[in-house]
């Protein structure tokens, strides 16, 4: 793994688009950035022009040396953050960035032969996103999986990308909680320990599991992956709040 210094940097929106209804998908050129691995996360700064500042953390959905990152961010309602850049932030603008953060939550190819086991829970798969295209464009011959919880297709957040990544080193299995299409496996209702147990890499072929999503969410999978048999050792997750 590469060794990258967090810093400010200043970073152009250079495209922006809807992901879904609430959420936008956002590329950022900044000259200045020196890659990151998939997993990684940064800061977003925005000043108002009384001076006052707020800043929230987002996972990153690219991977790689270049410098440019692709960001996807759902909106709070009573964020500070997150309503200006899913509704205000336009092509051309400057923002200020800092990173890239974060070491524990982050995938590379390793020596490890163990499959790996992808679990996300709504806008949680940015950073499951970026360890799954990584791979993809990678020699790295681990088997993938991703189990993505997700309220109905119309929120599935990647759709044509993750649909595209699928291959025999890549699983994908969506679980719609509210809505799900026609030719769906399963009624929509939420994620069960069953469910989950049904859906992902069996504890005896020791998989290492990433989860990511709101805390509730993922408090209740790492919960009902010790149960199944998974080792703690073998378990990272990230959580998120408001924004």
């Amino acid at each position: 793994m590469t060794a990258r210094t967090a810093a400010w940097h200043t970073a152009t929106v250079v495209a922006s688009r809807p992901e879904t209804a609430t959420a936008r998908r956002i590329e950022l050129d900044v000259p200045t950035w020196p890659g990151n691995e998939a997993g990684s996360h940064l800061d977003v700064r925005l000043t108002a022009p009384d001076g006052y500042q707020a800043s929230r953390s987002y996972s990153i959905a690219s991977a790689g040396p270049g410098t440019r990152i692709v960001l996807a961010v759902d909106e709070v309602p009573d964020g500070e953050v997150s309503p200006f850049l899913v509704h205000d932030l336009r092509e051309g603008d400057r923002i200020e960035v800092h990173g890239p953060l974060g070491a524990f939550f982050m995938w590379t190819p390793s020596d490890d032969p163990a499959p790996v086991q992808l679990i996300a829970g709504g806008s949680g798969v940015v950073p499951l996103f970026a360890m799954a295209s990584a791979h993809a464009a990678s020699a790295d011959e681990t088997p993938f999986r991703l189990l993505y919880s997700v309220r109905s297709p119309d929120d599935v957040f990647f759709a044509d990308e993750l649909a595209t990544l699928v291959d025999d080193r890549f699983t994908l299995d969506l679980v719609y909680t509210r809505r799900a299409p026609a030719d769906a496996d399963r009624a929509p209702a939420r994620l069960t320990a069953e469910g989950l147990r049904a859906a992902i890499i069996p504890a005896d072929q020791q998989p290492r599991v990433f989860v990511c999503g709101p805390t509730p969410f993922v408090e209740a999978v790492a919960g009902w992956l010790i149960e199944a048999g998974h080792a703690s050792t073998r378990i990272r997750t990230e959580r998120f709040g408001g924004s």
